[in-house]
């Protein structure tokens, strides 16, 4: 039996993941994410899927991140009616992603028509918080390390993967062939995730690449942290840290709550000034056991902010001078609350904005941390003068040491290795070490490439 896989994203980029496989009559897509960062990868989200969506018979999931998750509502929305298979967690912090990912779009598009700064008459969203929500029953999830099988002809299992909740590493069999897909590859060793799980073989692989040219630092964050924060608080100033909702905002809490018991900082308020990482850190409390944290671990991180959820309470942060530490979504800049404090804070010299983590080309994040003196926001140029820094060490993606780690427990070679989720630079150099260092066949395919899997 052959299988045909078709690399629809996540390819050359880290993001818009998608991995069509067809076998048997049937189309399986891996993955279904938005593409984010430069204009001409988000144009991709408007064109036509290269596959008509009434055609896929299943959708599986390796983990909840917009960027391999957030395309499903408009998948279901132009046809799509199979099942769309995950953990539980991808399930229970999609439920949070895709209707905010919706209401997101439609307030940005009417934020857009309001003041007149959009190219499109009238700005429209991709898709709505309705879509969003209407692609939730779909999900249909399954336990880690139980083999699933689905459509009849194929062998479905998540192992985990590390990197936030829910995370896995697909094993999927068909026929006579396992072909594994990395998903994001945690960290070894992360002080609030557990280790990615060792895969002893498969005929094919694709492996993720988003650090594959670079090693994270080796400060402790908590170091890093208390001397910002506490630099920071002796200017007068904020701490504004775009954060990703899911993941990076509870390892962030995780990290000041220990902070503050050690009195390594000042005494400043903490706030979570994003519904849906507030909704995440809940998530992340009701599945102890898939993660390090203890039960009240997790209530003690969590409660070490002061939970911001309405607009009102959010416009006020910016209005109350004192020093501060605020948290909120995106964690790369672009979009959500963190917009509006970053018209307010980063103009200001005594104010530190403190990214953490993987900036994706293309992002406000991605501007700001490689010293752009001003970002467009809301149709308006912002000038940059608070201290820009970033807490690379925080990352949830592991480095390219990690990456080979994972790597070294396959028993034999897989008969080709696709290296995907990865700018060029990065995807070639692990290529690279790849093939130098375990003499494995290797390929970083093309946008929209197809290969036959014999």
């Amino acid at each position: 039996m052959t299988v045909k896989l078709t690399f629809l994203g996540g390819v050359g980029t880290v993001t818009g993941s998608k991995y069509l496989l067809e076998a048997d009559g049937l189309r399986v897509l891996i993955d279904c994410g938005l593409f984010q960062g430069y204009k001409q990868l988000r144009l991709r989200n408007w064109a036509p899927l290269p596959v008509d969506p009434a055609t896929i018979d299943a959708v599986i999931l390796t983990h909840a991140h917009l960027d391999h998750s957030g395309y499903l509502p408009l998948l279901v929305k132009n046809g799509f009616k199979g099942p769309v298979i995950s953990t539980e967690g991808t399930r229970d912090l999609c439920a949070i992603l895709l209707p905010d990912s919706g209401f997101l779009q439609e307030k940005d598009a009417d934020f857009a028509n309001r003041h007149g700064f959009s190219k499109h008459h009238p700005a429209l969203p991709l898709y709505t918080q309705k879509d969003a929500e209407r692609s939730l029953a779909s999900f249909r999830p399954v336990p880690f390390d139980r083999e699933k099988e689905l459509l009849g002809k194929l062998r479905v299992t998540f192992r985990c993967a590390g990197h936030i909740l829910g995370a896995a590493i697909l094993e999927l069999g068909w026929g006579d062939k396992t072909i594994v897909f990395s998903g994001d590859l945690g960290r070894y060793g992360d002080a609030t995730m557990l280790d990615p799980t060792p895969i002893r073989r498969a005929d094919y692989l694709l492996v993720e690449s988003t650090y594959g040219n670079r090693l994270h630092e080796k400060q402790d964050p908590e170091d890093v942290l208390a001397e910002v924060i506490t630099s920071t608080a002796h200017r007068g100033g904020t701490v504004l840290i775009p954060a990703f909702a899911v993941g990076r905002a509870q390892s962030l809490l995780y990290h000041i709550s220990r902070l503050k018991q050690d009195q390594r900082i000042p005494d400043l308020p903490v706030f979570l000034d994003s519904p849906m990482a507030i909704k995440a850190s809940e998530v992340f409390c009701r599945h102890v056991g898939e993660h390090r944290l203890t039960a009240e671990e997790c209530n003690w991180s969590c409660n070490t902010a002061r939970y911001v959820r309405e607009v009102a309470e959010s416009k006020e942060l910016d209005m109350n001078r004192m020093p501060k530490v605020i948290i909120s979504a995106s964690g790369m800049a672009t979009g959500g609350r963190v917009l509006h404090h970053l018209k307010h804070y980063a103009p200001d010299h005594r104010n530190t904005i403190l990214f953490a983590g993987f900036q994706a080309g293309g992002t406000r994040g991605a501007a700001i941390t490689a010293g752009a003196e001003s970002v467009k926001i809301h149709g308006g140029q912002v000038a940059i003068r608070a201290t820009v820094d970033n807490l690379h060490m925080l990352s949830a993606h592991g480095d390219a040491d990690e990456i080979m780690r994972w790597l070294g427990h396959f028993e034999q070679a897989p008969r080709r290795t696709f290296i995907t989720h990865g700018e060029p630079d990065a995807a070639d150099a692990m290529r690279y070490r790849i093939e130098s260092e375990l003499s494995w066949a290797c390929t970083v395919p093309d946008y929209r490439e197809e290969t036959v899997l014999t």
